[in-house]
């Protein structure tokens, strides 16, 4: 009879440590809730001013914010906010048509990432039919086009490729909401596509990424952009599609490295290999967004990932002020191959490439 009890007990084991691990993700203390720390966020959007990029378009950053605030109206069901956050939309059919960004560059198509996720949300035809030129334009070589964005369109690739490692949420949202939004596969084999190149051309052995291939340090958003891309991919592709496993090695390479150089902390650096640098948000935060869904959809080890995933939101809702501002972000930062650069990059409180990152998270704690 003991014996039989004992066994029970051992096949219990794994359960009860399954669900001791999901526990990290689910239960935490007053103030560091998700549904919280999101309703400030989200909320803090609404009346935020409009991010531009060049000082004429809506920007990524604001992009980004936008969606993660919508993606929280959508989980919590919050109405409200979903009637506002249209209303701040509305005006982009309108009065500030022409903040809408032109299509002629992977920092402004991206834009076509944010009607498509309003589609899927409110299945308003209006918001499909503004998204997908933004998509479509991402493989169609305009006449201007130089001879090398024209080898990359030849080869099947983006010819808005440019191999930096921003791109790879810039392009893959973008082409991943689209096949979202219309079920057509072409667009998520794009995507797939362009993401195994980038993997294969810039990847370290140790799983990181340089800024680009002329400026080797680990810069943390940039990682992040990496790390957040493979995410959004990996949550949306489907299980058997061919380049799922190279995508998913790429993704466990990366979170092995990340884990490694998480600061005690729980935050990572600006440079993520340098101990002396200052702990930065926005790239803590995408990287603790591929932790949680990564321990949330099975891909990583929850027993390995999920102390690191809630360490890590623990210490990121730490920076977050009373009116819902995100502190230490850093500012856009384009490369140079000069360390100290990234070292003295202004710090910001409240950008908004900070706010999406953690809306992220807060999205992924939420998510069944």
């Amino acid at each position: 009879m003991l014996k039989k009890h004992f066994i029970c007990l051992l096949l219990l084991l794994p359960f009860h440590s399954v669900m001791a691990q999901q526990k990290l993700l689910t239960k935490f203390p007053k103030g560091y809730e998700p549904e919280a720390v999101g309703k400030l966020l989200a909320y803090r959007f609404v009346d935020g001013k409009h991010m531009l990029h060049g000082g004429k378009w809506i920007s990524y950053p604001e992009t980004f914010n936008w969606a993660g605030s919508l993606k929280y109206a959508a989980l919590k069901n919050d109405k409200e906010l979903l009637r506002l956050l249209q209303n701040k939309f509305e005006t982009l059919f309108t009065t500030e048509r022409q903040l809408l960004p032109i299509m002629n560059h992977v920092d402004l198509n991206m834009f076509g990432s944010l009607p498509l996720a309003f589609y899927q949300v409110t299945n308003n035809k209006r918001y499909l039919d503004l998204g997908l030129p933004y998509a479509d334009t991402q493989w169609e070589v305009p006449a201007s086009g130089k001879p090398q964005e024209k080898e990359w369109a030849e080869k099947g690739y983006s010819w808005q490729t440019r191999l930096w490692i921003d791109d790879m949420y810039m392009i893959t949202i973008v082409q991943t909401q689209a096949y979202k939004a219309t079920g057509d596969l072409k667009y998520i084999d794009r995507a797939a596509k362009e993401m195994v190149l980038y993997l294969n051309e810039l990847q370290k052995p140790n799983g990181l990424f340089y800024h680009a291939p002329d400026v080797p340090f680990y810069w943390g958003r940039g990682n992040g952009w990496m790390a957040a891309g493979m995410t959004e991919l990996l949550r949306s592709m489907p299980v058997d599609h061919k380049d799922r496993p190279r995508i998913l090695e790429g993704y466990h390479s990366m979170m092995k490295s990340l884990k490694a150089f998480q600061a005690p902390n729980g935050m990572w650096n600006q440079l993520i290999d340098e101990p002396d640098c200052w702990a930065e948000t926005s790239g803590s935060a995408m990287f603790t967004y591929a932790f949680i869904t990564g321990v949330k959809k099975g891909w990583l080890d929850a027993k390995e990932y999920a102390p690191a995933a809630r360490k890590a939101w623990l210490a990121m809702v730490s920076y977050v002020d009373e009116k819902g501002a995100v502190k230490e972000v850093c500012v856009g930062t384009n490369k140079k191959n000069d360390k100290q650069y990234y070292y003295d990059r202004p710090r910001h409180t409240g950008d908004y490439h900070g706010q999406s990152a953690y809306l992220w998270c807060v999205n992924a704690l939420l998510e069944r």
